[in-house]
């Protein structure tokens, strides 16, 4: 396989200790320095926007994007018409209206915007979030008829329902009308429902699959609500309209906790979300933001590393529920209690974690690494193995599936690597009878399946990837934005970055490398992260942290020392400890300086 060409190629790097090239990330330079120029920006600001694609009319909507100009109106969505118009009938018979979530992030934040909804309209919803390890995910014919029985006529389902075909035909046989309010990936036949809002329908021409659940949600009510004000209903019943503003704060944790790319209206409405969330009105997120210690303008980071996995750990090892409970709860002392439970289920989720990915390393290095790595375990806690597989990913450069086998079942979680669309391998599994339920994104996917169909499974999946691999040409690659020195890693260009943001999935945050840099001094921090400090010939010295790196080649490289330079490359972030702040490099890579 041929190597890159060498001008693409970042100080030569072919192979770092991660086992990566090094790629340069392109883009026009000389747009660059004419979008700095016209907007005053650094020049190396200039060229990071103009290798997102952005051009001289796009530079003001993507530094500041507005709702107004980029919500879309809800009706695009196919099943919109149809689901807004039976809502509005269940509002004015006052029939019983249920919500069934997922139990993530993305569930309860969903959850929770149509609890407070149908509140403000003085409706009282039930909510039903089903138990991961006993119902797994999606709508269950037991838990449907929980809410037929509850007095429910109109079950909405939120960040599921998509494929939920035997679950929704049950439904309709009991006389619940359901409607899906849901963004995976969809197969060319759609369940019974009275609509399945999903822009990622087939049959969907929407330019916006890129949204979350939440976002599908929040959509549903702006359109509810639009509806609701064109009847009179406001008036008719003496009621003020709600601001839905004010709920941008859970769409924006859903979308970033559930990784969807933050591009388009995702970016708008996290920028605007972050805005309503630093105002703290919700007593939930005011409680959980306290005991995780944020005491700072909260930021897409805290969303997805600090809120998110508190939010999800309640799904993960503790009670279900917890999570929407906390998000749609008006009473600050609930609220502080939840979450105080949740910080808990936290702590005992990385436990759990560690454990388990320790064990999954261990049995990935023994039998060798393929196209795909496949970790299988008894006993293993279904909550946690999403996260491993990512881990595992980062780790092997590969896409990850992590297998739990509890009580004669197995449940699968995985995540995948650019350009492999693990939603439809899990599809395509499931389709030929390989595995009895499964699907998801192109980055992640579930499913579970008997023991005995474990290595169907997994051969059907392994021939995939070594496909894709052979028809690719797949080497592991790092990109990288841009190279600096030592002494232009400046707070000064952090605040200039941060105006780029919110960085995740989609828009990445600038990554930079540094050329022939000396560890002048490395130790261990927590329990395996490597903090250092690295030195160019100048003597100039940069304060960095490799993350969960202390048992990795590229740990033991930056630990050893040894006299030897480095080539580095990672994410400038301002670090603030005891009042003061500094620059802090997170260390993503490096490589052996020749």
């Amino acid at each position: 396989m041929d190597g890159a060409p060498a001008d693409q190629l970042v100080f030569g790097v072919e192979r770092s200790l991660s086992g990566k090239r090094w790629l340069e990330r392109g883009g026009d330079a000389r747009l660059g320095l004419a979008l700095a120029q016209a907007t005053g920006l650094p020049e190396i600001v200039g060229r990071l926007l103009a290798a997102r694609g952005i051009d001289a009319n796009g530079v003001e909507s993507y530094l500041d994007p507005k709702l107004g100009s980029l919500l879309p109106d809800p009706a695009h969505l196919l099943g919109m018409d149809a689901a807004v118009e039976r809502l509005c009938t269940a509002i004015a018979s006052g029939e019983g209206i249920a919500v069934f979530g997922d139990y993530d992030v993305d569930g309860a934040t969903s959850s929770a915007i149509l609890v407070r909804y149908f509140r403000s309209l003085g409706i009282e919803i039930e909510v039903y979030i089903p138990d991961r390890m006993r119902e797994g995910y999606g709508p269950n014919e037991a838990a449907l008829g929980v809410l037929k029985a509850k007095g429910a006529s109109v079950v909405i389902t939120v960040d599921c329902g998509t494929t939920a075909y035997a679950a929704l035909s049950a439904a309709r046989e009991m006389g619940l009308d359901v409607i899906v309010a849901d963004h995976h990936v969809a197969e060319a036949g759609l369940p019974e429902a009275i609509a399945v809002i999903n822009p990622n329908r087939m049959d969907d021409a929407s330019p916006h699959g890129q949204l979350a659940a939440v976002g599908v949600t929040f959509l549903l009510v702006v359109g509810l609500n639009r509806a609701l004000r064109g009847s009179g209903y406001f008036k008719t019943n003496n009621l003020a309209e709600p601001n839905l503003m004010q709920w941008l704060d859970l769409v924006a944790l859903g979308t970033v906790a559930d990784v969807v790319p933050l591009t388009g209206v995702n970016r708008a409405l996290v920028v605007q979300g972050l805005k309503i969330l630093a105002r703290r009105q919700n007593p939930g997120l005011v409680a959980l933001s306290d005991i995780a210690g944020i005491d700072e303008a909260p930021s897409a980071y805290h969303l997805g590393f600090v809120l998110g996995p508190r939010v999800n750990a309640g799904g993960r090892v503790g009670e279900s529920n917890l999570g929407v409970r906390l998000l749609a709860t008006d009473d600050d002392g609930e609220a502080r209690e939840i979450a105080a439970r949740l910080n808990d289920h936290n702590v005992e989720r990385r436990a759990i974690e560690n454990a388990i990915q320790s064990a999954a390393t261990e049995q990935i290095d023994e039998h060798g690494v393929g196209a795909m790595v496949i970790a299988i375990g008894e006993g293993w806690h279904a909550g946690v193995i999403g996260i491993i597989a990512s881990r595992l990913r980062e780790r092997y450069n590969k896409p990850a599936f992590v297998i739990a086998i509890n009580d004669g079942g197995c449940t699968g979680s995985g995540r995948s690597i650019s350009g492999f669309d693990l939603g439809a391998s899990v599809i395509a599994a499931r389709q030929k009878g390989l595995i009895e339920k499964g699907g998801g994104h192109a980055m992640a996917a579930g499913f579970s399946c008997l023991p005995e169909q474990l290595e169907g499974f997994k051969a059907f999946m392994e021939g995939r990837a070594a496909r894709h691999v052979a028809e690719t040409g797949f080497i592991p690659t790092l990109n990288i934005d841009a190279n600096l020195r030592t002494a232009g890693a400046s707070l000064e260009l952090i605040r200039q970055l941060e105006r780029l943001g919110p960085f995740g999935s989609g828009n990445r945050e600038p990554r930079f490398a540094f050329s022939s840099l000396r560890v002048a001094k490395a130790d261990v921090v927590g329990k395996d992260h490597v903090r250092c400090f690295l030195a160019d010939q100048s003597g100039a010295r940069l304060a960095a942290i490799a993350f969960r790196q202390a048992d990795t080649e590229l740990g033991k490289a930056l630990l050893d020392r040894g006299g030897l330079s480095f080539h580095v490359a990672g994410k400038l972030r301002e670090n603030s400890w005891q009042g003061r702040t500094s620059v802090q490099l997170l260390i993503d890579d490096a490589a052996a300086a020749q």
